[in-house]
């Protein structure tokens, strides 16, 4: 078994001392008389002697070599045991140190986690405080929202805007409010609450513009089903906007607006502007109803547009880029129409349309798949310089108007199956077109 420095040190008993004595004694006694016994065999008296005192010296040597060794025996033990207490004694304080150093490295840690935890007491009485402030504010911000009175609803419009300026984490719920209240239904000619809607709309806009130091990325606006007058969303950055059964007086404008996710645009406008409009959101027209004139003039739209069933007065698509599918089906074009120098990267559907007015796709480039089957063209209907670079059906379309596909280029032989054109006016059909009369008043064109 290993010892310890603090074993304790046994204490020599004195016997032992004695013993180691008596034995030098005997060692040299011992020796004494063997070195006699030889001096006493000398045969002359002289020599004998001398050989006795040689004796007696070399066994007081002897007696005198054991003490010698015994007391360096000795002095040896003092000496170790001097060093096994001087390293007891630092061993000790090392103890003694390692204790002082872990004793305040305790009380350090528990200083530390005392001064931490009233950190956080004071953190959170902190939050606390200001999130109450908050709640105040906002609900005040709220109950001026809902006031009788005009001037008191501007206020609290501007209490929000400024509350969710300052506190970046509640611009979800603000814009949430404001489009609340929009969706409400206003009452009829009030004058003062037009004022208070429209400027909600600015409060709104506002803040939509990535190039103004006052915007709130990552909003997104639920206005579907909201009163809206004169929306003005141009050059704004919009993420999933829902104007779904909206009805939208004057001007509502997109024009230079950047779009993300999905704009879902099912609503009821006046007059519209989305010149420029750029962007990869899927865009979703489906159902509306312009009453007025609408424009997309050089809109890129990087998403799918889907514009099923919806009904334009007056529209204008002129030099528009559509990089997904686009699709008009079902879609009355009540008035002249433009498509002129428009492109369509990928397929183009417009089934069952009809146009009710002029429609011209001059200069219009079709790089997929282009259909026109049952599509009714009650007025003039232009292709001139036409690009085709897929197929193009216009299988059971009805020209109620002059057609001319002058200088159009097709890559194939398009499709024209039970097609009909007005005879009483000159018509310029693609190369290879079956022309044949119907009747007196209309032409049949035929694949063959």
């Amino acid at each position: 078994m290993r010892r310890t420095h603090d074993e304790r040190l046994r204490v020599m008993p004195w016997w032992l001392v004695l013993v180691g004595l008596l034995l030098a004694a005997l060692l040299g006694w011992l020796v004494l008389d063997w070195l006699l016994d030889e001096a006493d065999q000398a045969t002359r008296a002289d020599t004998r002697a001398a050989l006795r005192i040689d004796a007696i010296r070399t066994g007081l040597t002897v007696v005198a070599g054991t003490g010698g060794g015994l007391a360096l025996l000795l002095a040896a033990r003092r000496q170790w045991i001097s060093e096994r207490a001087q390293r007891h004694q630092e061993a000790v304080a090392g103890q003694d140190q390692a204790h002082r150093e872990r004793v305040q490295a305790h009380a350090e840690a528990v200083a530390e986690a005392g001064q931490r935890h009233q950190e956080r007491q004071a953190e959170a009485a902190e939050h606390d405080a200001a999130e109450r402030r908050l709640t105040e504010l906002y609900t005040r911000a709220v109950e001026l929202l809902g006031n009788d009175k005009a001037a008191v609803r501007l206020g609290g419009l501007h209490a929000l805007e400024r509350l969710g300026q300052d506190n970046p984490a509640q611009r979800p719920t603000i814009v949430a409010v404001l489009c609340a209240y929009l969706r409400m239904p206003p009452p009829d000619d009030d004058a003062r609450e037009t004022e208070v809607r429209r400027t909600a709309q600015r409060v709104l806009t506002r803040h939509l513009r990535a190039d103004d130091e006052s915007w709130w990325p990552g909003v997104r606006l639920d206005l579907s089903g909201a009163r809206l007058d004169g929306f003005d969303a141009g050059g704004c950055t919009l993420v999933d906007a829902d104007l779904t059964g909206a009805v939208c007086a004057g001007t509502t404008s997109f024009a230079g607006a950047t779009v993300r996710g999905r704009l879902a645009l099912g609503a009821v406008f006046e007059a519209a502007v989305f010149d420029d409009l750029a962007g990869d959101a899927e865009i979703l027209l489906d159902g509306a109803r312009f009453t007025g004139p609408a424009s997309f003039d050089r809109a890129d739209v990087g998403g799918g547009l889907s514009c099923r069933r919806a009904s334009f007065a007056r529209v204008s698509f002129r030099g528009a880029t559509f990089h997904r599918p686009a699709s008009f089906d079902g879609t009355r074009f009540g008035g002249s129409t433009s498509f002129r120098e428009a492109v369509f990267h990928s397929g183009l559907s417009m089934e069952h349309a009809e146009f009710a007015g002029y429609v011209g796709f001059r200069q219009a480039r079709f790089a997929d798949m282009a259909l026109f089957r049952w599509t009714e063209f009650t007025g003039e209907t232009w292709f001139e310089r036409a690009r085709f670079e897929g197929a193009a059906n216009f299988g059971r379309a009805r020209f109620g108007g002059r057609v001319s596909f002058e200088d159009a280029t097709l890559s194939r032989r398009p499709l024209v199956d039970q097609a009909r054109a007005v005879a009483a006016v000159p018509h310029v059909w693609p190369a290879g077109t079956t022309v044949e009369r119907l009747d007196d008043e209309w032409l049949v064109l035929l694949d063959r």
